[in-house]
């Protein structure tokens, strides 16, 4: 008997370790599809775009990121709006700085006082869009950090009614009705935090790139950026039908993709910031993400298993009894690995703390998988020092 169960676990283990280096694999042609879609010449399309900040206290570097929004060379008009709950918010003085940095900028502070939902970034969201003047509308975090030709960038997507999302469309196409970005991490100095950063390079892009080769297109949105056109929004109940959602930005994508109209990947890449986190936030943040992926698409996260290629081979390589043929599987499967990390982390996203992280990929592949099994053993998240239940796509505080 005991033969008998280390011999299932060593072709188990063979069968999940050639399945992760498959994944590797069409990960990469996925990069390379992405790399070469964004080489095409953009159409122009340059209409007013109403920027929409949530306010809820100071993000590592925000006032950073903020600064970066004021500096576009885009050639339409756009503001920015500020939504906060309370006067007393530090986020607000932060604010007023950016004022009277940039007086030439349409720079508005608008006090959202209504709870709507237990999503209070989503509510200030649903109560600042009345206040915007232009047809489309752009959300994205407030650690976010843009390059001058961002609004430039993402707007043009818009003007791609001839494609879909980086192919030929068949027959008469959608329009964009949403556009997201990929975004790269830049960690502050302690290793949870570099580990987070190298997992959004190594882990969760290239599974964003890959979605979006096989579904022929994105059918959600991401965080970093939801630019949508505000008859999108109508349609789908505006962001008060998003309020009791944690997973704010995949939903609001997935419902803008279930209307009729494309979400489309704008070829720029924006910056996020990592907060120093000790194990103990970092283990918080991780599996926050990890079952809110898990609630929103349970077939993908059950998928994950597949991008854990070297855990696979390295527990293959002692199943095996240090065969030979496992230790090619380890070794093939981490070459792989590794192009994928420098392709996806240094030449899609130009995230130059990749390389020098890399020697932290062992590190963060066993931390990730361990992770990963966690986010099945429940569905209770931490999220601003509060205990909620995730299910369903809603979010309810945890008794």
């Amino acid at each position: 008997m005991p033969h008998s169960l280390a011999l299932a676990v060593e072709l188990i283990t063979t069968a999940l370790a050639v399945a992760g280096m498959g994944y590797f694999l069409a990960a990469l042609v996925a990069a390379r599809i992405f790399i070469a879609s964004r080489r095409k010449p953009l159409a122009t399309f340059a209409p007013g775009v109403s920027i929409l900040k949530s306010l809820k206290g100071l993000d590592p570097e925000m006032l950073a990121a903020f600064r970066s929004h004021c500096k576009q060379t885009y050639s339409g008009e756009f503001e920015m709006l500020f939504g906060f709950s309370s006067a007393d918010d530090p986020a607000v003085i932060a604010v007023k700085q950016l004022q009277r940095e940039f007086p030439e900028r349409l720079i508005r502070l608008i006090e959202c006082p209504l709870r709507l939902g237990t999503n209070g970034k989503v509510s200030t969201l649903a109560q600042l869009v009345p206040q915007a003047r232009y047809d489309f509308l752009l959300v994205n975090d407030s650690d976010i950090t843009v390059g001058p030709r961002y609004l430039e960038l993402v707007m043009a997507k818009f003007a791609t009614d001839g494609l879909r999302d980086g192919k030929e469309a068949s027959g008469k196409p959608s329009p964009v009705g949403l556009v997201t970005a990929l975004y790269r991490g830049r960690s502050h100095g302690t290793l949870p935090s570099r580990l987070e950063s190298l997992g959004i390079a190594v882990d969760f892009m290239p599974s964003v790139l890959l979605s979006r080769m096989i579904e022929g297109g994105l059918n959600y949105g991401l965080g970093s950026t939801l630019a949508v056109r505000r008859e999108a929004l109508d349609k789908i109940g505006g962001f008060s039908a998003l309020v009791d959602h944690l997973a704010d930005d995949y939903e609001l994508g997935a419902r803008v993709a279930k209307t009729g109209y494309r979400v489309a990947l704008s070829a720029d890449v924006v910056e996020t910031s990592v907060p120093a986190y000790d194990w103990r936030g970092f283990v918080e943040h991780q599996l926050r993400w990890f079952r809110t992926v898990r609630d929103a698409r349970p077939w993908g996260y059950a998928g994950l298993v597949f991008t854990h290629g070297v855990a696979w081979a390295a527990l293959n390589l002692v199943a095996s009894g240090l065969s030979p043929v496992s230790l090619w599987l380890l070794v093939l499967s981490f070459f792989l690995r590794l192009t994928l990390a420098m392709t996806v982390g240094a030449e899609v996203l130009a995230d130059h703390q990749v390389l020098p992280n890399l020697w932290l990929l062992p590190l963060r592949d066993a931390v990730a998988m361990g992770l990963w099994a966690a986010g099945f053993a429940g569905n209770t998240i931490v999220w601003r020092g509060e205990r909620f239940t995730v299910s369903g796509g809603l979010l309810r505080k945890a008794n």
